[in-house]
């Protein structure tokens, strides 16, 4: 794959039945209820997902005893409408400290109703993974990656 060569995006849309001030919270503040608790990169299961609220905030996961990895950092932080982060995970599902070789997560949430939020998550420039970047995508778009992650968020606002 060349440079040039553009991966389209992944794209999940779901509709959770809570306002998108609390959707946009439960996301981003208590992420760690909702993530599915086999996605992690460190050795041991983690008991906090962290979305630091700013933009250049960090993105990670902290063990229980107290250890964190990082998974990328914060680009946009515009509540309760929009975050966007950079994974910098690779393939083989290491952090990548070169931002140049992130691709995009961006979160929409679109208020439908008082009590009804449109969520609509964008992975982009996968690209950007080099060698790794299909099977990123693959990853990601297969029913264990943001299918998942959604579907769990969606259970979580239930909840909540």
């Amino acid at each position: 794959m060349t440079e040039q060569t553009m991966l389209a995006s992944v794209r999940r849309t779901i509709t959770v039945e809570t306002s998108r001030e609390r959707a946009f919270a439960l996301f981003t503040e208590r992420a760690g209820s909702w993530w599915p608790a086999t996605h992690h990169i460190a050795p041991q299961p983690f008991v906090a997902v962290v979305m630091e609220p700013r933009v250049g905030g960090r993105w990670f996961e902290r063990s229980a005893e107290g250890a964190e990895c990082e998974w990328g950092h914060v680009l946009a932080w515009e509540p309760p409408s929009r975050v966007v982060l950079a994974w910098q995970l690779t393939a083989e599902w290491k952090y990548e400290p070169d931002m140049a070789k992130a691709s995009e997560v961006e979160v929409r949430f679109v208020a439908e109703g008082a009590k009804r939020t449109r969520v609509e998550l964008e992975h982009r420039g996968f690209e950007r993974h080099g060698a790794g970047a299909e099977k990123m995508r693959t990853a990601v778009e297969g029913p264990s990656g943001w299918t998942q992650c959604l579907t769990q968020f969606n259970e979580a606002t239930q909840r909540a």
